[in-house]
């Protein structure tokens, strides 16, 4: 790999090949479609808006808890990090991308990459479609907290299109805070609210992200108990942005007392609302927290246990239901069997569940917006072939405006209110082989269904959309040639195009 570093020729050669079989071979869409797996052995997972695929790959940058990695609208990957160093579309250390996060525990991980779940993300920067932010942080052994959030920003346009750092470790805050961050939309449309929790939780510290700037807005009481340990699981925002939870544990004896807490978002101020707080204690420390496509249920848990509740009930705590329990799986030997760790809602409308362990295999929830055990848990039902811990912390990017908040929409291409929407909707090209393309907007994330029609009104085909979906690959080598109508349908509203078949 050092000839390939040092020899700008061979790199941009590698690229141009990626590129190649990305374009021929990969059904993968959206800047949220890739889940990099492992630290020695390494594969990734794809993400289309119904499935996955699992190729193993060579790169240089290993991932163990911190992921953040961001591709482009088409689902091919432009850069990654694991807290240690940024990577380029082909996995070597981006121009000027080595050196995050410098201090002493950075220098221990160097080799995996840092120990800390939701630690970094990527985020487009606002009207800018060259440039992007990385906030990054680190823990201090002297303090035990993170002391300071960085963000990085990459101009994608340099080094040939693989992108260089054009301005690194930026401190924007310094005080006690805890491990992870989550980030939502602006009202706008355009603009990045960034939150990192204090490091007993009780305090959330807001960041924006403008076109002209990278900005602290201070902090707000959560009005909630603090949690010494200093870790709010997986701090997260709703697909929505209507909702915020994360999920705590302290020790309490020789075992665990855990809670989840669920707070209202204001897009447009960015105010949390403490909405409701449960008790889930079990004995068991907890990590995961994640919504499901819908934002209805929330899920949580402790490393033996998965917990489902019904946001959108006056009574929530009345909802709450076991929904999955750990079995030991594959050896009876601490610690080299699947438990509950970090959970990640996939661009194909499914969570999935990463262990501590570093095992190989994944657990599936497969229809998460359904109630209590009809959301499909699926322990260790994918197997990846190689080893893992962690999961990509994908904020939705494509979350449109809200303008019954009292924001004006400044996205171009953003949503004007929740009433009216476009839903861009085209087809390319006609078919000769029965494959196309179709790219769309639903409305405010919300699902959707793609439904074909022949020209006597029968339908041949049904596919659902799923939230956060932007792209869909359609194979139909059976269609005769003629006309066809396409619709989507989508948060009661439809749209509909033309479609010629024609085989010669």
């Amino acid at each position: 790999m050092k000839i390939i570093k040092n020899n700008s020729i061979l790199k941009m050669l590698l690229f141009l090949i990626l590129m190649v079989v990305l374009k021929t071979t990969a059904f993968s869409q959206g800047r949220n479609s890739i889940f990099f797996l492992g630290d020695q052995a390494k594969a990734r997972m794809s993400f289309t808006g119904t499935s996955y695929s699992i190729q193993t790959e060579t790169r240089t940058i290993p991932f163990m808890d911190t992921q953040g990695n961001i591709a482009d609208e088409n689902g091919n990957i432009l850069m990654s990090s694991n807290g240690v160093f940024i990577a380029d579309a082909i996995g070597d250390t981006m121009v000027n991308g080595d050196s995050l996060n410098p201090n002493s525990f950075t220098d221990d991980f160097k080799q995996y990459g840092l120990p800390m779940p939701y630690a970094n993300l990527f985020l487009p920067m606002p009207d800018d479609s060259n440039k992007y932010v990385l906030f990054h942080q680190v823990l201090d052994y002297t303090t035990a907290n993170v002391p300071n959030i960085f963000y990085t920003t990459v101009d994608i346009t340099l080094n040939g299109g693989l992108g260089a750092v054009i301005s690194k470790n930026n401190i924007i805050a310094t005080n006690a805070f805890g491990v992870g961050m989550a980030a939502c939309k602006n009202a706008n449309g355009r603009d990045w609210w960034v939150v990192a929790l204090s490091f007993d939780a009780t305090l959330a510290h807001t960041f924006l992200v403008t076109p002209n700037a990278v900005q602290y807005m201070g902090s707000q009481n959560l009005q909630i108990a603090g949690f010494p340990l200093g870790f709010g699981g997986q701090p997260t925002f709703s697909p929505d942005g209507e909702k915020f939870a994360f999920s705590c544990s302290n020790i309490v004896g020789m075992s665990y007392q855990s809670k989840v807490q669920l707070f209202d978002f204001d897009r447009c101020s960015g105010v949390f609302s403490l909405d409701t707080v449960i008790d889930f204690t079990d004995g068991n420390i907890s990590f995961a927290t994640a919504f499901s496509p819908n934002s209805k249920y929330l899920y949580f848990g402790t490393i033996e246990n998965l917990y489902q509740i019904n946001t959108d009930t006056s009574d929530i705590g009345a909802t709450f239901q076991l929904v999955a329990t750990n079995d030991v799986f594959p050896s009876s030997v601490p610690p080299f069997y699947t438990n509950f760790y970090l959970m990640y809602l996939a661009a194909n409308g499914k969570i999935y569940i990463s262990s501590t362990s570093s095992v190989e295999h994944l657990h599936e929830i497969n229809y998460p917006d359904s109630a209590g055990v009809a959301c499909g848990v699926q322990l260790h039902n994918v197997f990846t072939d190689c080893y893992f811990i962690g999961v990509p912390n994908h904020p939705n990017y494509y979350l449109g405006c809200d303008t019954t908040s009292g924001c004006p929409c400044l996205s171009p291409t953003g949503i004007k209110d929740l009433s009216e929407h476009d839903f861009k909707f085209k087809i390319s090209p006609n078919p000769s082989n029965g494959s196309f393309k179709i790219i769309y907007l639903l409305p405010q994330n919300k699902s959707g269904t793609l439904q074909i029609f022949d020209i006597n009104g029968k339908q041949v085909y049904k596919q659902n959309l799923p939230p956060w979906s932007t792209m869909q690959y359609i194979t139909l080598p059976k269609l005769a040639n003629g006309i066809y109508n396409c619709t989507i349908t989508s948060n009661n509203e439809r749209v509909h195009k033309k479609l010629v078949v024609f085989k010669e």
